[in-house]
């Protein structure tokens, strides 16, 4: 399994460590091109709109045209955006551009073409897991590799782009599309490596996100990525406001806060997840009560070492609950439908990056504490589901049965 998916996590690594780079400059640098806080915000929604509308169609057309293709057209869009918006920052910084200009030329460029071309990353990956696996715990080990790397990217992307920032605050915006450059080129030089997920057979009809067997889990997913959006984007403000530092400083304590993170998370779905082998549904009742008490101690919190260990706890808890809710979709469904289910998976994380960055920096600037209190209660929202409603009970139910049958040792 993990040698088949092998390319896709390189892929999905390099791209997501791309996309980290810039995370902590974001907040900086807006300040330097004299955006505003929801001006950002609106910059990361819009993106998240073409992620939502790519991850369906990048779900459809694996089945139609393949791996290979699509993640060549998912990294030509990635590069040409992030370029784009490397450019427009410079011209931006160097007075050349306007303020106004800036934002119209992010909007076009990090946020349509590389929110479109991002989304077909975990799209690939996350149908190569559910192709490559059969039941519950292989498939939830599966994702949780998948979510794992992305972890990785979150360790190296702001690790990396805090410290280049210290040197120049352009400097992970001129890194950032060499990468996804260089990886388009390595996908096409060894297209052959990349796994093929369509089955054999018709094409069966499209995955509906409203069944009733499935909506249960996109709400809770739904709600656990709005957790994390909501305070994702105002972390940036949030350090600087809390500690008063100035824009260079704000990227490196940034990049410290979000390297724990990164780090919880890696070890969560990479080592826990897989150690643990819990069905899909106590992986979110698990972890969603932990994500509760990490955005209430981020509340709290006045210290750089504080802010961290607040990111750390939230971690954990979303390190064990996203793999619970990436698995849970694909097993109430054959196997003609993961792509479709893939796409819908990865459109419902777009989805709450539509509302959570715009709705997070507006909270924000009416107070700093509201945010993160509407993220506490976006998560305790999932748990709730996740106990209580009748799909994900039955989930629940099967994977006693299936574990009760199984034999012992």
């Amino acid at each position: 399994m993990r040698k088949t998916m092998a390319p896709l996590l390189l892929a999905v690594l390099v791209v997501f460590s791309a996309q980290q780079l810039i995370t902590p400059i974001l907040a900086p640098l807006s300040r330097r091109l004299e955006l505003t806080e929801s001006q950002l915000g609106l910059v990361i929604t819009t993106a998240a709109i073409a992620l939502t509308i790519a991850s369906t169609l990048w779900g459809r057309a694996l089945d139609r045209v393949g791996v290979r293709k699509v993640l060549l057209a998912g990294l030509v869009l990635a590069t040409l955006g992030l370029t784009g918006f490397a450019v427009a920052s410079a011209l931006g910084l160097a007075e050349v551009l306007s303020s106004s200009s800036v934002l119209a030329v992010m909007l076009a460029t990090r946020s349509l073409l590389f929110g479109a071309g991002i989304a077909a990353l975990p799209v690939a990956a996350l149908a190569a897991a559910s192709a490559a696996t059969s039941d519950e715990a292989d498939r939830t080990k599966a994702v949780g590799l998948v979510g794992a790397v992305q972890g990785i990217s979150l360790v190296l992307g702001p690790a990396l782009g805090g410290a280049l920032a210290v040197v120049s605050l352009t400097l992970p915006l001129y890194l950032a599309p060499a990468l996804t450059a260089l990886l388009a080129i390595w996908v096409f030089a060894t297209a052959s490596r990349t796994p093929h997920v369509r089955p054999a057979g018709p094409r069966a009809a499209g995955v509906k996100p409203w069944e009733a067997r499935l909506w249960p889990f996109f709400a809770i997913g739904f709600l656990l990525y709005l957790s994390l959006g909501l305070v994702q984007v105002i972390t940036g403000f949030l350090i600087a406001d809390r500690l008063r530092l100035a824009a260079e400083e704000t990227a490196g304590s940034v990049g410290v806060a979000l390297f724990a993170a990164g780090l919880v998370l890696v070890a969560v779905q990479g080592a826990v997840v897989p150690k643990l082998a819990w069905p899909a549904v106590r992986l979110m009742r698990a972890g969603a009560p932990i994500a509760v008490a990490g955005f209430v101690l981020l509340a709290l919190a006045g210290q750089l070492w504080s802010i961290t260990a607040a990111f750390a706890v939230l971690s954990l808890g979303l390190g064990l609950a996203l793999p619970g809710f990436a698995a849970a979709p694909t097993l109430m469904v054959g196997p003609e439908q993961q792509g479709s289910v893939a796409g819908l998976v990865n459109a419902t994380t777009g989805a709450t990056f539509i509302v959570g960055p715009l709705l997070g920096t507006a909270l924000y600037e009416t107070d700093p504490a509201v945010p993160i209190f509407a993220a506490a209660g976006a998560a305790a929202g999932a748990l709730l589901l996740a106990v209580f409603s009748p799909a994900a009970r039955r989930l629940a139910t099967r994977a006693t049965e299936v574990a009760e049958a199984a034999p012992a040792g």
